[in-house]
């Protein structure tokens, strides 16, 4: 349960906590040591350590010590449970030393391809530490140029154009649809894309599914880019927020199907920090009014394709639009439109239910002008 459960006022060291890691099925913390909030938040109570802990984190904020996720924890419930008390579905295995086969042996075989994704990456994250530690990933952080206006940069497009602003997808692979463009080049899609009116860009930096990389995030930022880049990523960790603005990333990817709302307070409140913008993923109705409740939100984006079936319906959009755009527009939150995007239809489609920007990959990407396929996307030429 990364980054929830130890106050700034403990430190902990990540070799200790890693090689106490092998936690029992469901992530059931094993305690280690009480840490208490000190200053403004001694009222607080103690908070209770796992073997994780040097991961885990909750900022001294009146509204994070005494979140429900915490009480539950205290109590001995596990990273699971307390995750599927949120209607959150994806499983953690909490074994970022064990191999997959271990885990499979314990847990089963993922249910879905995202959870798999999600158990390689914790193996993943744990790794990358191992090589780079936390403290020189902030350093690098902390040197990056200014972050720029993810947020800004939609808001003007979609006012400047009259249709959905465009986060164009740099991606050159899926597991659902393998590889998307061979002759694959980050910096040239980019300035592609750019130069035909994409208001931001998306890099995907995962390197064992979408055969994505934070090295072509860098390339795209250090090219001349000047586009606000979000990087597309499976955020689980600190770390990986923190890698990200380091390689230039102005925004980065939450996916509420995957983090408990603990996770999100506290990633959204270092993206704060970081001048950084998130966005955050929703797929269902359950997730939309979890993240509604959630203060700071400023962009979600609807992804209408299904993480059991990977069915893609922009029905979705429209549905939950339907039932939340009141509360969306009171917030003064940006929509933006996932998956299933590929002719002016569509995203006059989901302009109608209330989107103000889309992000799209795989229909831009596949052509052989990448570039030119935004005026074929939407009908016209985007002004930039």
């Amino acid at each position: 349960m990364e980054s929830l459960l130890i106050s700034r006022s403990v430190g902990s060291s990540f070799a200790a906590a890693a090689a106490a890691a092998a936690a029992p099925r469901g992530c059931l913390p094993r305690p280690s040591r009480v840490a208490t909030l000190t200053g403004a938040h001694a009222r607080v109570r103690p908070l209770r350590a796992g073997p994780k802990d040097s991961i885990l984190e909750v900022l001294a904020q009146d509204d994070m010590p005494n979140a429900a996720e915490l009480v539950q924890w205290e109590s001995g419930k596990s990273v699971n449970d307390i995750a599927a008390s949120q209607g959150i579905r994806i499983r953690r295995h909490c074994r970022p030393t064990a191999s997959l086969k271990e885990i499979e042996e314990e847990l089963g075989a993922p249910h879905n391809i995202l959870e798999k994704i999600i158990w390689d990456k914790e193996i993943e994250v744990v790794e990358g530490l191992a090589k780079k530690p936390l403290k020189e990933v902030m350093e690098a952080a902390a040197k990056a140029p200014p972050s720029r206006d993810f947020y800004g940069a939609l808001e003007a497009a979609y006012k400047r154009n009259g249709v959905p602003a465009l986060i164009a997808e740099v991606k050159k692979a899926s597991p659902s649809r393998g590889v998307l463009r061979e002759n694959f080049n980050p910096v040239e899609i980019a300035k592609a894309y750019e130069k035909n009116g994409a208001a931001c860009l998306s890099i995907l930096t995962d390197e064992k599914y979408f055969q994505g990389s934070f090295e072509n995030l860098e390339k795209v930022r250090t090219s001349g880019v000047k586009c606000p880049l979000l990087c597309k990523e499976f955020v689980i960790d600190k770390c990986q927020i923190y890698n990200a603005r380091s390689k230039g990333a102005d925004a980065v990817l939450l996916i509420a199907a995957v983090l408990p709302d603990l996770d999100i307070k506290y990633f959204l409140q270092l993206c704060k920090e970081l001048g950084m913008t998130a966005l955050i993923e929703v797929h269902d109705e359950r997730e939309m009014e979890r993240v509604l409740n959630i203060n700071g939100v400023k962009l979600i984006g609807i992804n209408n394709r299904s993480l059991e079936t990977f069915v893609v319906d922009t029905a979705n959009t429209k549905m939950l639009l339907e039932k939340h755009g009141d509360s969306i527009r009171e917030k003064g939150i940006l929509v933006v439109g996932e998956s299933g995007l590929f002719t002016p239809d569509d995203v006059a489609y989901v302009q109608n239910a209330g989107v103000s920007a889309v992000l799209v990959g795989e229909s831009l990407v596949k052509q052989e002008d990448p570039g030119r396929a935004i005026a074929g996307l939407f009908g016209k030429e985007l002004v930039h």
